[in-house]
């Protein structure tokens, strides 16, 4: 918002735009788009994101998190679009020093390099730190009314904001999945045993509890309401769905199937998760493709699953 009001200030035309996968959604930059009545164009790159994320050049964070080669993929995004539309040059909110990861001056230096646009790419909040780009040596930018803050203290941007009357804004937390080490341990297993996996797939990486009963097998629990509703709206005539047949609980969702004996554990897993006494057995419901059928089972051990878990 800040880099946007800068340059606005210089008389520049600026557009936005956001970028979403799986991972991370576009919600902050609309909402920071309205508030200073910026146009935004929001592009989905899950296909190329997803490509990039199994193997990325310049490694990962401290969970899943790619940061430097996702700048990268989302610069040379930014910068075909650019072409498109016959704009001069990129500017990003970017900060020097703020992510250890991702902005400090050699990350910066290597992401704009790598993107292919390094000329054309503008850090107003950081510029006069960084080297001089192409907007500025042809007088399309004026480098003198650009800044340079550095650093993770906010306390200049709290002012800048002031003076823009800007008194509605995100915090500084990430808003990436994958840097959440649950959702980056699931993603692991998912890369390790699914080499097709779909968008789907991912989704479900967000909901309930997830284990894994063999090599070929992994379960998804639901713990809430919600959460059940949202695993039978994600369900494929493939999959196989669990619940018990008389009593409240989970719903357990089987991705592409399994087995007889798998089967008979996720459901001894459900009935578990609804409170079936040890000692006593109930009987559970599984349908696949509309077709249904029931087993009766045993409640499995707490310690038995706690090990399943991913």
């Amino acid at each position: 918002m800040l880099a946007v009001k800068i340059m606005q200030e210089q008389g520049v035309e600026v557009e936005g735009v956001a970028f979403v996968t799986p991972f991370f959604s576009a919600r902050r930059a609309v909402e920071a788009s309205r508030a200073i009545g910026l146009p935004l164009t929001v592009v989905d790159i899950t296909e190329e994101h997803l490509a990039m994320l199994r193997a990325p050049r310049y490694g990962y964070g401290r969970n899943m998190n790619p940061c430097i080669d996702c700048h990268i993929l989302m610069l040379r995004k930014a910068g075909e679009i650019m072409g498109e539309r016959a704009a001069n040059f990129i500017l990003t909110g970017e900060v020097l020093g703020q992510r250890p990861m991702s902005q400090g001056k050699q990350s910066l230096h290597v992401v704009a390099k790598r993107s292919g646009y390094q000329p054309y790419i503008i850090r107003p909040l950081s510029a006069r730190f960084l080297l001089e780009t192409t907007p500025e040596k042809e007088g399309m930018v004026d480098r003198s009314r650009l800044l340079d803050i550095q650093g993770r203290g906010r306390k200049r941007q709290m002012e800048l904001a002031e003076r823009f009357r800007i008194t509605v804004y995100s915090n500084p937390a990430g808003g990436c999945l994958l840097t959440d080490p649950i959702f980056s341990k699931r993603l692991k297993d998912l890369f390790a045993h699914d080499s097709n996996m779909a968008v789907r797939d991912l989704e479900l990486l967000k909901v309930g509890r997830h284990m894994r009963l063999d090599e070929e097998t992994k379960i998804i629990v639901g713990r809430k309401q919600r959460e059940n509703e949202i695993i039978r709206e994600l369900s494929e005539d493939r999959d196989i769905l669990i619940r018990m047949k008389d009593l409240p609980g989970p719903t357990i969702l089987v991705p592409y199937g399994c087995g007889d004996e798998s089967l008979r554990r996720a459901a001894g897993i459900c009935a578990l998760y609804s409170h079936v006494p040890p000692d006593s057995k109930a009987v559970a419901e599984w349908s696949t493709g509309g077709t249904a059928a029931y087993v009766e089972v045993s409640p499995a051990e707490d310690k038995d699953v706690q090990g399943m878990m991913l």
